[in-house]
């Protein structure tokens, strides 16, 4: 069932124009990009055999990469409802049909969370329509089943509305006064944890970087533009030069100098630096020099 889910998602990407990559074993199973767009997708029949741990790999490799992680599933315990977003540890859930929506730009207004089904509304909007239709306060709260002093929260954006109201308050304003879920926005937040030796020494250097778990890369380190994908051992994951060139990254092989002969020789056109020479390094210029350098 996964796989045949998984080849419809990547269908209807290549037909909105993604560029994708389909991968096995690792924290994600497509990667795809468009023009800027970049989503980490993981295709699962139940969502909820995510674990927080796996969730917060996927957001913080995301986030360095300023990809949004996507959960693609059939169902949470229970079938999951077109139209709906789920959440598992901070990322976005949904079944095939709404991605397909978000595809084509219809995006959700309803988000499932710990109180059910809920949307929100966009305060100034909600404001303006009950006035121009001349609702006050009290009779628009009578519409809605709800009291005044929570159509007064819903206009100030201090609350979230239930899906009861939702529906009352979408046949009278129309869809437009809720905000969207915008399930394809880069992750932003990341947690991170105790960094290793190299990604400690990325951070001297003045990169973002974060250790990557079940990914087809060790280290992953941004410094404004760029962007370096390193692999921290002489058996380099087959991913690596495909993933580097979709996301129009940097590879860096880095290896002990016991282990440089063990580096496969298809692999050997990547930038390659032993690790004594990487951790001596002084700027991030002189890594990107040594990047670019070997490119030439």
């Amino acid at each position: 069932m996964k796989r045949s889910l998984m080849d419809q998602v990547g269908i209807l990407l290549l037909r909105h124009g993604y560029t994708v990559k389909t991968l096995t074993g690792s924290s994600f199973d497509i990667v795809a990009r468009r023009d800027a767009q970049v989503m980490l997708i993981k295709v699962l029949e139940d969502a909820n055999s995510i674990t927080e741990d796996f969730a917060v790999s996927m957001r913080n490799l995301s986030s360095h990469i300023d990809a949004a992680p996507v959960i693609i599933a059939e169902k949470a315990g229970r079938k999951l409802e077109d139209g709906v977003v789920y959440s598992r540890f901070g990322v976005y859930a949904f079944n095939y049909g709404t991605f397909g929506s978000c595809l084509a730009s219809r995006f959700p207004i309803v988000i499932s969370t710990r109180a059910g089904f809920t949307a929100s509304v966009v305060g100034e909007k909600l404001r303006h329509q009950r006035e121009a239709r001349g609702y006050s306060l009290g009779a628009l709260s009578r519409k809605v089943g709800v009291s005044r002093r929570m159509i007064s929260k819903y206009e100030s954006d201090l609350a979230d509305v239930s899906l009861r109201s939702a529906i009352a308050l979408n046949k009278l304003f129309g869809s437009g006064i809720f905000n969207k879920v915008d399930v394809f926005a880069a992750a932003r937040d990341s947690i991170e944890g105790k960094p290793s030796q190299i990604a400690r020494k990325y951070g001297e250097l003045g990169f973002r970087a974060a250790d990557t778990s079940k990914a087809p890369f060790d280290v992953v380190a941004r410094l404004q533009h760029e962007l370096i994908l390193t692999e921290v051992s002489p058996r380099v994951n087959p991913n690596l030069e495909s993933i580097q060139q979709l996301l129009g990254a940097d590879a860096l092989l880095i290896v002990d100098r016991k282990s440089e002969s063990r580096v496969p020789k298809a692999q050997k056109a990547l930038p390659l630096i032993q690790k004594g020479d990487f951790l001596e390094m002084k700027s991030a210029r002189e890594l990107i020099r040594f990047l670019r350098e070997f490119e030439d």
